[in-house]
């Protein structure tokens, strides 16, 4: 068993925890022109800015995937790291890392939070061009299954970035049409479905949100995109360019063109402005939550958890340090669907329990470890995703 303590993937947190490891913005300057000018975390219940972690100005450490060695970059040539064309983002809890891709290039870029060391997936499935505005890579999100997914602008392509055995690996799941009813409201056109940015709900469907303001709901399954509706609001120049759910379970959305935020009820679309910074040049933004999250509000004991959440040789360790924790706990864990996969019993005494425990049978994917006390108490939900 790895002794490393991985990231925690907290999917059950308040509102007054601070931002900085969950909520993430892509900010721009002050300019007519998209201008990268930093990576920043970002408290997404009050849009208030908080620890920078990368600029356009930082020393880029850059490891190039492909040629297995650290690789010097030109910050004015469009596929770089710090180019100032990056308009994606999306944020990696499981393993604490950024993932972006500049908009005229087809360069996958993996930055540790931690260490601020940058790895280049170089891309030879997306097929990006400067001159074609249908082909740049616009949003970007995390899926409910811990992979990365990004769609272009005219939906021609759906990828998928996983991470296997520290390799990033990149699949292009296919085009993505508009849905028979959306009429003048199509998910492919310039003017209704461009831009913007996307989130993922709890059944690993997508929701893209068009600069426009025009929302879409993106079945990963058939690969069709069906018109939800238009934002209400926000003012009529709005230019929706990020968006990412907030641990309230709302949306928030962002914009480049200097704005606050808006907090966005996907039941209704309706829009609210937040009580934040008046100016902010957002081109994206990221989060570890979920849209329609089932478990979003259930309880949590603070000094019990389980760790790591992505679990490679199928163990997991059960920690309590609390002494209101007593007796017998029981932990089950579900898949996606909800159906029971395993169950198994954890004795605390005096409130201290460190135990391994064997996840017997678990192919990859992800799971939801249930913990409840003898009274059936829910003490903890948290999402693991089993690797080979």
């Amino acid at each position: 068993m790895k002794k490393h303590l991985f990231p925690l993937f907290l999917l059950l947190i308040g509102a007054n925890v601070s931002a900085q490891q969950d909520f993430f913005a892509l900010v721009g300057k002050d300019t007519p022109n998209i201008t990268f000018n930093d990576f920043r975390a970002i408290d997404g219940i009050n849009g208030i800015s908080e620890e920078k972690i990368f600029t356009e100005a930082s020393s880029a450490r850059v490891f190039s995937q492909g040629k297995n060695g650290i690789v010097t970059e030109d910050k004015t040539a469009y596929n770089s790291s710090q180019t100032a064309s990056i308009a994606t983002l999306a944020y990696d809890a499981f393993n604490n890392n950024l993932v972006y891709m500049p908009m005229f290039s087809s360069n996958i870029y993996v930055l540790n939070t931690k260490t601020k060391e940058i790895t280049l997936v170089e891309n030879n499935v997306a097929r990006v061009t400067s001159c074609d505005i249908n082909s740049h890579i616009t949003r970007m999100a995390t899926g409910y299954d811990g992979n990365i997914y990004a769609i272009n602008n005219s939906g021609t392509q759906f990828l998928q970035i996983s991470r296997k055995e520290n390799q990033y690996g990149v699949n292009d799941l296919g085009i993505i049409k508009d849905d028979a009813s959306n009429g003048k409201n199509s998910f492919t056109a310039l003017e209704t479905g461009f831009g913007g940015d996307m989130i993922a709900d709890a059944d690993n469907n997508f929701y893209v949100f068009s600069a426009s303001g025009n929302v879409f709901k993106v079945s990963t399954k058939e690969l069709k995109a069906k018109f939800v509706g238009k934002i209400s609001g926000i003012p009529e120049n709005y230019s929706v360019n990020g968006a990412a759910v907030n641990s309230k379970g709302k949306v928030v959305i962002a914009s480049a063109k200097g704005a606050t935020l808006y907090e966005v009820d996907l039941k209704n679309l309706e829009a609210k402005q937040i009580a934040g910074e008046q100016n902010l040049h957002i081109y994206d933004l990221a989060s570890k939550y979920f849209a329609n999250d089932r478990i979003a509000s259930s309880n949590i004991v603070a000094n019990l958890d389980i760790y790591p959440t992505r679990v490679d040789e199928h163990y997991i360790n059960v920690n309590v340090n609390d002494k209101s924790v007593k007796g017998t706990l029981k932990m089950t864990v579900f898949d996606l669907s909800g159906k029971s996969i395993m169950k198994h019993n954890l004795s605390v005494k005096e409130g201290l329990l460190n135990q391994q425990v064997y996840l017997k049978n678990l192919v990859n994917g992800a799971y939801l470890v249930n913990i409840t006390d003898e009274s059936g108490k829910i003490l903890l939900n948290k999402k693991i995703l089993v690797t080979e």
